[in-house]
């Protein structure tokens, strides 16, 4: 590869332009025929046996150039980058000025790249740090919650009521015609739970087991099903059986079931310091964002929409493969919610561009105070990464990229660096605002 020049343009654009020579390039044409020559007809001749030079009389001067090029660019192209010194962040668009076997050939690439970033203040910002402190209330709601996890469910002589758990059949109408979506046997229903539509649940309350009996609901206007939003309904129920929970009392034998402590009072302890724990994590954290906010606000940067349309694939991706792992495909999650995949992409923008302008922050200020990660702490990282998904650290190695595992873990010091220079003014939570934090 001959590096000819790279030229910056607007909006964190390059167009560099370089060349091969004519060895390599006739080369690649030569092996390029040699794979692909057979595939050309050619009159007189079986296919595979003509020669290159009736093929290319027939089928163009350049039928074999530009799979050439296709094989010598990623290679070239990577050695111009890094001669450029740019980051590519999109796709690269390649034009092709010329390209001989006696002058070889030569490109012009036009791709989005990695912005320079001038961040303003970083050191000695001021944030207001909301503590939130564990209230009674929080630990007796968590408390009614381990009763409800261990209660026993027991068979109700008579009618159902709210909080009940409920085993019917169900199928829905829309002007007598039946919908699809509409119809389960056998389906658990915990009265008063709103998994259903407005005034569903309400009409089964008062009902008992053995009983058939219609539902009229209308869905919401809002409804995620369009061709049913707005429209009345009608339910056939079947109630085969109602049953309510027993909860366990509220006593140290409860705690010695559910805990590795004997007494109440210990349990109830254990949840407040857990709770806090939690409370604790969730106050830094908005500490933390609130001080890259600022840092974002203060930095200059053109950053190019390939990199929002990156970080947003790679959402959509995420997203796609948690809902595979449940069995389902995107498209027919779409489907069910009403959503183009074009709306849903689009949908990740917001988070997506916030998401890139924190990494381009954050990575400026570990630039600007030198600021790496040291081998103990990948070696730190990569265990803790090989014990989470119970894998050998040597494959963790072997699957991620060290180089971005050193990059993230820069980008979390900048953010401790940032944090550690910080004027953080305690204030205590409004009572009101604690009452149901866990």
């Amino acid at each position: 590869m001959n590096f000819i020049k790279c030229e910056k343009l607007e909006k964190s654009m390059a167009e560099l332009q370089f060349s091969v020579d004519a060895e390599a390039f006739k080369a690649a044409v030569a092996d390029v025929f040699k794979k692909e020559g057979k595939k050309y007809a050619v009159p007189g001749f079986r296919k595979g046996k003509a020669p290159r030079a009736l093929i290319e009389k027939m089928y163009g001067a350049d039928v074999f150039t530009y799979d050439a090029i296709n094989e010598l660019f990623p290679e070239a192209y990577e050695a111009a980058v890094k001669e450029a010194g740019v980051e590519p962040v999109g796709r690269p668009e390649v034009t092709v000025d010329s390209a001989s076997e006696t002058e070889g050939a030569t490109l012009t690439v036009k791709v989005a790249v990695k912005p320079e970033v001038k961040i303003g203040n970083y050191s000695g910002l001021t944030v207001e740090k909301t503590v939130h402190t564990v209230t009674d209330e929080a630990v007796d709601a968590e408390l009614k919650r381990v009763q409800e996890r261990n209660a026993r469910e027991l068979t109700r002589e008579g009618a159902a009521q709210n909080g009940d758990i409920t085993d019917i059949d169900f199928e829905g109408f829309v002007d007598g015609v039946a919908f699809d979506g509409g119809k389960a046997e056998h389906y658990s229903l915990t009265l008063g739970s709103g998994s259903f539509i407005p005034g569903f649940e309400d009409q089964i309350v008062g009902h008992s087991a053995g009983e058939e009996f219609d539902v009229n609901v209308t869905f919401p206007t809002e409804y995620q099903a369009a061709e049913l939003a707005g429209k009345e309904a009608v339910f056939k129920i079947k109630l085969h059986e109602v049953k309510y929970k027993e909860l366990p009392a509220l006593d140290d034998e409860l705690a010695k079931d559910v805990s590795e402590y004997d007494t109440l009072d210990a349990f109830k302890e254990s949840i407040r310091k857990n709770n806090q724990e939690q409370l604790d994590k969730q106050d830094d954290l908005a500490v933390e964002n609130a001080l890259v906010d600022q840092v974002i606000d203060g930095m200059e940067a053109e950053i190019p929409q390939a990199m929002y349309d990156a970080r947003m694939d790679e959402m959509v991706n995420d997203f796609a493969f948690r809902v595979e792992q449940q069995g389902l495909r995107l498209e027919d999650y779409l489907k069910y919610m009403g959503q183009t995949v074009d709306q849903f992409r689009a949908s990740f923008m917001p988070q997506a561009e916030k998401q890139v302008k924190i990494r381009l922050a954050l990575e400026a200020v570990a630039a600007a105070e030198n600021i790496e990660a040291s081998e103990e702490e990948v070696s730190a990282e990569i265990k803790r990464i090989a014990d989470q998904y119970k894998m050998e650290e040597d494959k963790v190695r072997e699957l991620v990229n060290v180089e971005d595992l050193k990059k993230d873990l820069a980008v979390n010091k900048a953010i401790d660096f940032i944090k550690s220079h910080a004027n953080i003014v305690e204030k205590a939570a409004e009572a009101e605002k604690t009452e149901d934090a866990e």
